[in-house]
């Protein structure tokens, strides 16, 4: 009897065991075919950026509540920010952290567009 239920054991294991490698490579499949759709939607060095802040651009936006990329406008909602979450004042380091970073992807974006109309106005 123990021979059978060892056997029993050890089959439950095994299927178990591909159920779960099975959703694990459809989770690595969903989670790589996410990542090429956002690095579709966004220029190479936009995308590069993002992976390097850690941020995308449409996030930095929402979080400095800025439709467009107008430097006087950024600046603004930055600093409005930034001093409401001070420590001192009673707010959050981490918000102030995330308005830092959102500033820092919006203005690596500011400078990658500034960069490609150097290019563009050259080539003409």
């Amino acid at each position: 009897q123990a021979k059978y239920l060892a056997q029993i054991i050890l089959v439950g294991a095994q299927v178990v065991g591909r159920a779960f490698m099975r959703a694990l490579r459809q989770e690595f499949a969903a989670s790589r075919a996410a990542a090429d759709a956002r690095g579709r939607s966004e220029r190479p060095q936009s995308a590069a950026a993002s992976r390097i802040i850690g941020i995308s651009l449409q996030e930095a936006q929402q979080i400095l509540n800025v439709s467009s990329l107008n430097p006087e406008e950024i600046q603004k909602n930055y600093d409005h920010l930034f001093k409401v979450n001070d420590k001192s004042v009673g707010g959050s380091f981490y918000l102030q952290s995330k308005v830092v970073r959102a500033k820092e992807r919006l203005d690596e974006e500011l400078r990658i567009q500034g960069k490609d109309d150097k290019e563009r106005k050259a080539e003409t």
